[in-house]
C-alpha cells in the first residue's frame, strides 16, 4: 500500500496539470481508487485533491517567478484565463501572481510528500472480520460537517435534540447486528476532507423481518465484509486513534481494502458522563483480489524454483 501511494505521488509530479489516473494505479496495486484516496488522506492529513492543488500551484509559482507569461502558465496548468488562474493562485499562496513577481512573496509551497512505512506494532488492535448479508439501519439522520478530532458539536446537538423516550424506543426497536444504539456516518467524502458534509444517523440495525416505523430515516446497507475493531478508553479520543491506527498499521499489513459504505460505531459500555467508553468500530472492507493473486503467483514461482533445485 505504501508503494502504491508513492506511485500515486510520483504520478502527481508527472502529470501536475491533469492529475493522476487513480483507477490505473489502483488496478496495478490490486486495490481500489476509493481505498487509495482514503489511505492517502488518513496518512498525510490532507485530501488527495488538496495535495494535487497545492503541488500544481507550487510548480506554477516557480514559472511565475521565472517570468513566464501568465496566460501561458494558466493554460499549462488547466485554467482557461489568467483571471481564473489568479484566483486559484491567491487561494493557495495568499498573493496574486503579480504581487509575487513584484515583492517575491508571500509564497506557500507544498513539498513533494514521500511516505515510508514503519510498522512498530505499538497499537494493540482487537479486530475481527464479519460477513453480513444486506441489512437496514433506522433512526434519525442529519447532514453534519466532518470533524477529525474531538467531539463533533453538530452531532452532539442532533442527539441532544432527541427526547429520552426516543432513545428508549430505538433501543427497543433494534434487533440486528451491530447491536445497540449506533452512530452511523454515511455518504462521506472519499478524500475524508475535514469540513465536508456527511450523513449522520443515530439509530439501530433492524432484523430482516422488522419493519421500520414511517417516522424514521432508513439506510439500506449492502451485503459484504466488515472489519470490526473493539476499542476501550477515553471517548472519543480512543475511537479516533483507532481510525488513525487502522490506516497506519492494520490496513498496510493485510490484504483488506476499504470499500464504499457507512462506518458504524456501536457503544457497548460507557461511563455516566461518557468520558470513557467501550465501542466497536465497523468499517466496510473487501479483499484486494489482484494483490492476493499476485502473491499466490509469486508463491507458485518460488515453489517451482525450489522443486528445480
Amino acid at each position: 500500500m505504501i508503494a502504491a501511494l508513492n506511485t500515486l505521488i510520483a504520478a502527481v509530479e508527472e502529470r501536475p496539470t491533469a492529475g493522476p489516473d487513480l483507477d490505473v494505479i489502483a488496478a496495478r496495486a490490486g486495490t481500489t481508487a476509493y481505498h487509495l484516496r482514503r489511505m492517502f488522506s488518513s496518512l498525510t492529513g490532507m485530501p488527495l485533491s488538496e495535495y494535487v492543488r497545492r503541488r500544481r500551484m507550487t510548480l506554477a509559482a516557480a514559472e511565475v517567478q521565472g517570468g513566464a507569461p501568465l496566460l501561458e502558465v494558466a493554460v499549462r496548468y488547466g485554467y482557461g484565463s489568467a483571471e481564473a488562474f489568479g484566483r486559484a493562485f491567491r487561494a493557495v499562496h495568499g498573493a496574486s501572481p503579480g504581487e509575487l513577481r513584484r515583492a517575491g512573496g508571500p509564497l506557500r509551497t507544498q513539498s513533494r510528500i514521500r511516505l515510508r512505512l514503519t510498522v512498530e506494532g505499538n497499537t494493540a488492535m482487537d479486530a475481527r472480520i464479519v460477513e453480513r448479508p444486506a441489512f437496514r439501519l433506522a433512526g434519525h439522520a442529519a447532514r453534519v460537517p466532518l470533524i477529525h478530532r474531538g467531539i463533533n458539536p453538530h452531532i452532539q446537538a442532533h442527539i441532544a435534540a432527541l427526547p429520552a423516550q426516543e432513545h428508549a424506543r430505538l433501543r427497543a426497536l433494534g434487533d440486528g447486528e451491530p447491536a445497540g444504539l449506533l452512530q452511523v456516518s454515511d455518504d462521506v467524502d472519499p478524500d475524508f476532507t475535514e469540513g465536508s458534509e456527511l450523513t449522520y444517523l443515530h439509530g439501530v440495525a433492524l432484523g430482516a423481518a422488522t419493519r421500520a416505523p414511517d417516522d424514521l430515516d432508513v439506510l439500506e446497507v449492502a451485503a459484504g465484509s466488515w472489519v470490526v475493531f473493539r476499542v476501550s478508553g477515553p471517548y472519543p479520543a480512543a475511537l479516533q486513534e483507532c481510525y488513525a491506527a487502522s490506516a497506519a498499521e492494520w490496513f498496510p499489513s493485510t490484504s483488506w481494502c476499504l470499500r464504499p459504505g457507512p462506518s458504524i460505531v456501536a457503544v457497548l459500555e460507557r461511563s455516566e458522563d461518557f468520558r470513557t467508553a467501550t465501542t466497536e468500530l465497523w468499517l466496510p472492507v473487501e479483499r484486494g483480489e489482484r494483490r492476493d493473486a499476485a502473491r499466490a503467483g509469486r508463491g507458485a514461482e518460488r515453489g517451482a524454483a525450489d522443486a528445480e533445485r
